[in-house]
């Protein structure tokens, strides 16, 4: 599942595409989306995985690789910093699922007793690769413990973009530019539940995920943070690492629109593609 080796910015890619992946997978098919003909199946220790495929039988399995396929390529350009999974039940939103992306440049570091500039010894890649499994471990877990979803459900993405680096007109395959208000409505008592992160030597890649607190069953009190407002703008899930540490931010309201935060100057890049209707889940 993992490359053997993660030294390389190339390998890194792959390990983070692959963490999305399976990821993505984990979430569709732990919450019923999608018939198992959509899924193959892997093991990573003795932990059974459920991966997506494209089941041309399933329109909607189709579309999700394609969003996948998407997010790929914006993670190839550096240009994503978020990206986020909404399961709605009209007119509110039920579970939110967050990706942030970050992007590291090794740099040559001093060697003092050689007196040469070389690089170091980075992240340890089975140091990386036991983190790989804890998060998908915890996702499993996480999965388990939410309560049933609603039966008209509909599946929507976002990405969120470095705006410094991304061009104003790029869109990855299969999205376009998001038009739709960037608040999104809980019916109560939202809680975010911290997944876990995984970091290499180039990038690092953060997992939360955002729901009712009442959905959720036995969750471990180490996932949660503060609780949030019952409404969530972009700008919300796109909070630096200095906001989610810092208590006053976690307890301010964020039902604020993205102009009030960040103006209209540096309103966020958001896309999405069409929204996907889940009427006949297994």
């Amino acid at each position: 599942l993992f490359p053997e080796s993660i030294t390389t910015e190339q390998q890194s890619l792959v390990l983070v595409k692959r963490l999305l992946a399976i990821s993505m997978s984990c979430i569709t098919y732990m919450r019923g989306l999608f018939p198992e003909s959509s899924y193959g199946t892997r093991y990573l220790d003795d932990l059974c995985l459920k991966i997506l495929r494209e089941d041309k039988s399933c329109l909607g399995s189709l579309q999700i690789v394609k969003w996948i396929q998407g997010c790929f390529d914006a993670l190839e350009k550096q240009y994503v910093k978020l990206g986020f999974y909404a399961l709605s039940s009209n007119p509110t939103v039920t579970e939110i699922y967050q990706f942030k992306f970050k992007y590291k440049k090794k740099v040559p570091q001093m060697d003092i007793s050689s007196n040469h500039r070389e690089f170091v010894a980075g992240l340890c890649s089975k140091d990386v690769k036991q983190a790989s499994r804890l998060l998908l471990r915890t996702l499993y877990l996480l999965m388990q413990d939410l309560g049933p979803l609603p039966n008209d459900i509909t599946l929507s993405m976002k990405l969120l973009y470095y705006k410094d680096v991304t061009p104003k007109d790029y869109q990855p395959p299969g999205f376009k530019e998001d038009d739709s208000p960037g608040d999104m409505l809980f019916a109560g008592d939202p809680v975010n539940l911290r997944v876990g992160s995984v970091s290499t030597d180039f990038h690092l890649m953060k997992v939360r995920v955002t729901t009712e607190k009442k959905r959720v069953r036995k969750a471990d009190s180490s996932l949660i943070q503060k609780n949030g407002p019952t409404e969530i703008s972009h700008q919300g899930l796109d909070c630096e690492e200095e906001e989610e540490e810092n208590t006053k931010v976690n307890l301010l309201n964020l039902a604020f629109s993205q102009e009030e935060v960040v103006g209209p100057e540096k309103k966020r890049k958001v896309s999405e593609p069409e929204k996907l209707p889940l009427n006949g889940r297994k």
